[in-house]
């Protein structure tokens, strides 16, 4: 039967915290409050030494009826009364191996990467959300164990939970963990052209298909070519799932 401390790897415990280690967090959290009154997303940050949430931000959407104080207290209790059973086992699952993954990255590097992966949270409506996190270290110990980490939820674009991937800040490539294999494969980032970035732009704005082509010089039938491509490319069916994958994955 799982238990919160299963979702606490041994490879990365953390036990005593220098005072040289604590002044890095000095009113650190002020700019992540502010950070989190310009976004629809949700933040929360992770205590690696207590073992529970240290902030979590008022967003009702991921709250499940809770607020965000009460989520704090109920620490990670709130995923085993609000994940759905398979995907509290693929959380689980990526907790051992994420910080496996971690465990080989060079101590200098390690706060450049972030894991994203997808997974459903049942609201207390009973309804099913599938939601996108992205958990990346904001301060590590000394022998380089995550301390601290923030974590950013957002609506997922993807059609089912999974979809576990590793990034490196300044790097093409991106880790994708197979799970029916059980293995990480390396595979390039998706790139966009530079007529993709300009129709995705003009429409996270709200424009049509003829008023993004009067805005860029084209006919509208180039505008439809263009977004054909860039729905094939990003494997979704709508404007609206295009604009979330790429702020998701940081594409523009």
């Amino acid at each position: 039967m799982a238990r919160i401390n299963d979702f606490f790897s041994n490879k990365n415990t953390v036990n005593q915290i220098s005072d040289f280690e604590y002044m890095q967090t000095v009113n650190y959290l002020e700019p992540v409050k502010a950070f989190a009154r310009t976004t629809y997303k949700s933040i929360y940050i992770i205590d690696y030494q207590k073992k529970g949430f240290e902030y979590v931000s008022d967003n009702p959407l991921f709250l499940c009826g809770h607020t965000a104080e009460e989520v704090v207290e109920m620490g990670y209790a709130f995923y085993f009364k609000y994940v759905t059973k398979t995907d509290l086992d693929l959380l689980l699952k990526i907790n051992t191996i994420g910080f496996d993954f971690y465990e080989t990255i060079p101590l200098e590097e390690r706060k450049n990467h972030m894991i994203s992966y997808d997974f459903h949270l049942k609201n207390n409506d009973g309804k099913e959300l599938l939601i996108n996190q992205k958990l990346t270290p904001l301060f590590l110990t000394k022998e380089g164990k995550i301390w601290k980490a923030i974590c950013i939820i957002s609506l997922s674009a993807e059609q089912d939970s999974g979809n576990i991937k590793v990034y490196k800040k300044g790097d093409n490539k991106v880790f994708e963990y197979d799970l029916d294999g059980d293995f990480w494969r390396t595979k390039e980032r998706i790139t966009l052209s530079s007529r993709e970035k300009e129709i995705l732009r003009y429409s996270i704005r709200g424009y049509k298909i003829n008023e993004i082509a009067e805005a860029i010089f084209v006919s509208p039938d180039t505008v439809k070519f263009h977004r054909r491509k860039l729905f094939d490319k990003l494997e979704v069916v709508n404007i609206s799932e295009a604009i979330v994958y790429v702020t998701n994955n940081r594409l523009i």
